[in-house]
């Protein structure tokens, strides 16, 4: 009886673990799609609230490191100064995989249809839940295009 018991127990941790994954896989794609929609919109800070508001939120590009919210801010200020070069963003998802209890790494294509010339790219995310809320703690993209 005790082995039986055991082996339930472990049957349903298994089960909540699945269904706890998955709940936050769903919930990390709702705050990259909103990004998505947000970029779309021409509406660049709706899109950084996806990034963790902090001095230690870490953006990694083509033109280095840039730590700090308020930095990576002028960074796609800079980088997308009209609507032209926002252009019509697509994100595609190719892994969201636990890192540990609270933390994700997400690893993906952007794809920007542009009147100033189109450009793609990879990025990998790492997000973590904070005050229930996922938002990205480091990015670092490229283009490969």
């Amino acid at each position: 009886m005790k082995k039986l018991c055991f082996l339930l127990f472990l049957v349903s941790v298994s089960i909540f673990s699945q269904n706890s994954i998955e709940a936050d896989k769903k919930a990390i794609l709702e705050v990259l799609n909103a990004q998505e929609t947000a970029w779309n919109n021409y509406d660049i800070e709706t899109f950084m609230e996806g990034y963790w508001k902090s001095e230690e939120l870490k953006f990694y590009g083509a033109g280095g490191v840039v730590k700090g919210w308020q930095s990576t801010l002028e960074r796609y200020k800079k980088s997308y100064p009209t609507k032209a070069h926002f252009g019509n963003l697509r994100f595609v998802f190719n892994d969201v995989s636990p890192i540990n209890e609270g933390a994700y790494s997400v690893m993906g294509e952007y794809h920007l249809t542009r009147e100033v010339g189109n450009t793609n790219g990879i990025f990998m995310l790492i997000l973590k839940k904070m005050n229930g809320e996922w938002k990205v703690i480091a990015d670092t993209s490229a283009k490969v295009n």
